[in-house]
């Protein structure tokens, strides 16, 4: 279980004008800004959730995944981690923990990656029969045979992502924070990172919080979804929720011969060709068979289908509802 309550943080951060003669004078005198980062934040988190927390650049997520891990301390709140409190009990804490940082590497840059899991068993003490058998599970489903002889320095993007998933997974924690685990990932690694994080929930019932800006993780992992904007927490519900809400109505692509046809009240053109197009349907106005038979009455339907708004569409949608 996590639990945080009223979380804020804030940073001093220096800021000078271009020059040599403003370089010259912070020797003397510098001028800070303070950033919030985070104010006021509160959320609980289930045994065995995966959560997606998202956000604009900026907004606070990496910070809030600093704190969850006791990396950084807050200038006032409270967390609980199963019990613990993360900067007050960090040795403790991380042994229940994995973290990956999509920009930053856990591994040794020059030595064989399975010298690093050497190494991460030590520094977690994990016991050799867990550690052999964490090993060889996560080899297998993270496809990883082939690759942990070789320097990380020498990994591709993709491969390198797989590598620290797995090592953040090597002393069976009970919660994983991923903090834009697929950042800069082809669509093959992508899926492969997806779908073995569903297998490690589902096996071992391990909880996930997720920060990301690819919407499809967001739709392929989770079923609730934290908004964070500006440090603070602008909305926090399920998945199917969000959908409903920040939609705008699903879209109907058509195929049809004939001339363009007249629209009724609820459908608009969203994209339009000489014989085809895609309409936007809003189904408080209209039902799609509703809409289809319209169509048909007017022009010779040749092909039709129906999409769902697509996730970074509403996500963006989302976004400009809270002007973040």
């Amino acid at each position: 279980m996590i639990t945080v309550e009223h979380i804020s943080k804030s940073f001093r951060v220096s800021r000078r004008s271009a020059g040599m003669k403003e370089a010259l004078r912070v020797l003397w005198k510098r001028q800070y800004d303070t950033i919030r980062a985070l104010h006021d934040i509160s959320f609980t988190i289930r045994d065995g959730e995966m959560v997606g927390y998202i956000g604009p650049n900026g907004a606070g997520k990496s910070s809030t995944i600093k704190i969850l891990s006791g990396i950084l301390t807050p200038d006032s709140g409270r967390c609980e981690i199963n019990g613990r409190c993360p900067w007050r009990d960090r040795t403790r804490h991380v042994r229940d923990i994995g973290v990956v940082f999509g920009q930053r590497s856990q591994l040794w840059w020059d030595v064989p990656v399975i010298d690093s899991f050497e190494l991460l068993r030590d520094v977690y003490r994990v016991p050799q029969e867990e550690y052999r058998r964490n090993f060889d599970e996560l080899v297998e489903l993270l496809n990883l045979a082939e690759i942990v002889k070789t320097p990380t320095r020498q990994l591709s993007l993709g491969q390198r992502m797989r590598c620290e998933i797995a090592a953040s997974l090597l002393h069976s924690p009970k919660i994983l924070f991923l903090d834009e685990p697929t950042i800069g990932l082809d669509a093959v690694s992508k899926l492969a990172v997806r779908s073995f994080i569903r297998e490690l929930n589902r096996r071992r019932g391990t909880t996930v919080l997720l920060t990301t800006h690819d919407m499809q993780d967001i739709e392929a992992l989770t079923s609730r979804v934290i908004l964070i904007g500006k440090g603070q927490i602008l909305l926090d519900g399920s998945l199917d929720g969000l959908k409903k809400q920040f939609s705008g109505g699903k879209i109907l692509r058509v195929e049809y011969r004939g001339r363009t046809p007249e629209l009724p009240d609820g459908l608009c053109w969203q994209e339009r060709g000489e014989d085809h197009g895609a309409l936007r349907l809003s189904p408080e106005k209209i039902t799609v068979s509703e809409a289809i038979s319209a169509l048909s009455a007017q022009v010779e339907l040749r092909d039709v289908s129906v999409e769902d708004t697509p996730i970074d569409e509403i996500v963006a949608n989302l976004y400009r509802e809270y002007r973040i």
